[in-house]
């Protein structure tokens, strides 16, 4: 017998999470780890369950989480948006809470590139009178 399983790809800074949302009894596998296990900090997983806490679904899905590039932070609201994202396919009605809270938002900030002559995106050499 088919599960019934929802996709959702987040993306954040560098990261990119493939998102499998089951329903089960809420345990989070991060690249086949526990959740407790891959974040070393109690906010990156509060950060994960955001979406679930917002529609009142926690507990009712076991989430699946392929993640890879850039650091914890980008890794965790990388798999909020995937999350979020996996939830309106589970159910279009969600749309407004999650939308309402940010969480279907893809969050464009990024490092800027360094320029020539800088040290870095906008840090300039020092200065020296002499």
């Amino acid at each position: 017998m088919a599960q019934v399983q929802y996709y959702g790809t987040g993306r954040r800074k560098k990261s990119t999470a493939r998102v499998r949302l089951v329903p089960g009894s809420g345990r989070i596998l991060v690249n086949k780890r526990n959740a407790e296990d891959y974040f070393p900090y109690e906010t990156l997983r509060t950060i994960i369950k955001q979406p679930l806490a917002a529609t009142e679904t926690e507990g009712s899905y076991d989430i699946l989480v392929n993640v890879d590039g850039g650091g914890f932070t980008g890794q965790a609201g990388a798999i909020r948006h995937g999350v979020a994202r996996a939830l309106l396919e589970a159910d279009p009605e969600y749309r407004q809470t999650l939308k309402r809270a940010g969480y279907l938002t893809r969050d464009a900030r990024a490092k800027e590139r360094k320029k020539y002559g800088l040290k870095k995106a906008r840090r300039s050499p020092q200065f020296s009178k002499r």
